[in-house]
């Protein structure tokens, strides 16, 4: 009996990750927040050579620019929060 109860919460968990993990994967299509030009837009930046730890990096709309970001077009899939 308790195998049981332990192969049933198993399946029940394995099949609720998925589930519960899209309510927050990024790519949500929301576009980026409007601000003034001290705004800073936090986003996921590509990893390092050598590393898979990701980066936030938070910058206002000209700094993204100047490093050929467009934060409109990019913030659906790595925006995380605005400062200001």
């Amino acid at each position: 009996m308790a195998l049981r109860t332990l192969v049933l919460a198993a399946a029940l968990i394995a099949a609720a990750s998925p589930l519960s993990a899209s309510r927050f994967d990024r790519g949500m299509g929301t576009p980026a927040p409007a601000g003034t030009p001290a705004t800073r837009y936090c986003m996921y930046v590509e990893a390092a050579t050598g590393t898979r730890i990701e980066l936030l990096e938070c910058w206002t709309r000209a700094e993204w620019a100047e490093n050929g970001v467009d934060v409109d077009e990019d913030w659906p899939k790595e925006g995380v929060s605005v400062i200001g």
